[in-house]
């Protein structure tokens, strides 16, 4: 199965909700006149990294974001991984990745389950417990957040059950480019899955955001790559191809699982 994707790669105001939900707009319907199948979002595009005023400014229970993005699905007839958002539950904030398909149906919710010290998530977010799991058109995928690529582990723990592509949702900083890239192609590589990644770019009053979204296929091959400044980067990629790279090199299979604890 063939699919466009479409990496919206946008500049987020930091701390800014609703000049950060007109961005949004704007930019899935510039991208819309591509006809993109999926449309991906990049981590906490709604606030940013604003982590001290989230209490004041997440969106509760992501109820706005989550009617925002399910209009625009229906209306467009595009399936779109929402990026994440700060989501303000009972328990505390958490970074919540959102998924909903081209009928306008919520999909699946997704809290990140490692949480960036470097940059204080831990002092502010609460984190996830349970798999970015989820299916489109009959096609099961997977969706994490930025930090949790550094995690093969986690990764493995995904893709394990069969899903054909990872997505990757990112505010990933400057100056660790090279590690995005190489972080990115491994787990394309090992996973034997497409990886479609879309970071930010821009800056807040302590980040620089390079952007460099993109779409891997599972040979590790770059289908697509963004550069710094704010752009919809497209791509398209065969979902086929996954079935066929795991019967010629069948990594799942040759796995010894009962050695990795």
């Amino acid at each position: 199965m063939k699919l466009k994707v479409a990496c919206l790669q946008m500049d987020i105001a930091f701390g800014n909700p609703e000049q950060n939900f007109k961005k949004a707009k704007e930019l899935i319907e510039q991208s819309i006149r591509e006809k993109p199948d999926i449309i991906v979002l990049p981590e906490l595009w709604t606030t940013g990294y604003d982590l001290t005023r989230l209490n004041v400014i997440a969106d509760k229970q992501a109820v706005k974001a989550i009617e925002f993005l399910k209009n625009l699905a229906q209306k467009n007839g595009v399936h779109i991984v929402g990026g994440s958002v700060a989501n303000k539950e009972e328990s505390g904030v958490k970074n919540t990745l959102i998924v909903v398909n081209k009928a306008g149906e919520l999909v699946h919710q997704y809290n990140k389950l490692h949480l960036f010290k470097l940059m204080d998530e831990h002092l502010y977010l609460k984190a996830g417990s349970k798999k970015g799991i989820f299916e489109l058109d009959n096609h099961l995928l997977a969706g994490v957040i930025c930090y949790d690529i550094r995690f093969p582990e986690w990764i493995r723990a995904h893709t394990v059950l069969g899903p054909e592509a990872l997505f990757v949702v990112a505010e990933w900083p400057a100056p660790r480019l090279s590690h995005w890239r190489a972080l990115l192609i491994a787990r394309a590589i090992e996973n034997q899955c497409f990886v479609i990644a879309c970071n930010r770019t821009g800056y807040d009053p302590t980040n620089h955001f390079f952007g460099h979204s993109m779409i891997i296929d599972p040979w590790g091959e770059i289908i697509a790559e963004a550069e710094e400044t704010e752009q919809i980067l497209f791509g398209e990629i065969d979902l086929n191809d996954v079935e066929k790279i795991r019967k010629q090199i069948p990594v799942f299979e040759d796995r010894r699982a009962e050695f990795y604890r």
